[in-house]
């Protein structure tokens, strides 16, 4: 910058020329502003998608776990029908053969 200040005083660059190197200085900062917004808010929204998934995994998992104890319950009770009923019952061919 100070070899800006003594270029411009030893050129005699006029006063417009500073203008507008600090106009496109200015300019610059905002284009840098705008993508660090715009970057701030794709990182809020992929936080808010996890959070989302996440919750959803949760619910998953909680669906999950309900119907395994109702399958168990099920098997269990499809167990006991067959154990109750003549056609289901084992033959032991062991004592056939004797």
């Amino acid at each position: 910058y100070r070899s800006r200040k003594r270029y411009s005083k030893v050129e005699g660059a006029p006063a417009t020329m500073m203008n507008a190197d600090m106009d496109a200085v200015e300019a610059e900062n905002q284009v840098e502003l705008e993508e660090k917004t715009r970057l701030i808010n794709q990182v809020l929204e992929l936080q808010h998608t996890l959070e989302d998934l996440s919750a959803r995994v949760d619910a998953v998992k909680e669906e999950n776990l309900k119907l395994k104890s109702e399958n168990q319950v099920l098997g269990q009770y499809i167990e006991n029908l067959m154990s109750a009923s003549s056609v289901f019952q084992t033959t032991d061919t062991k004592s056939k053969r004797k």
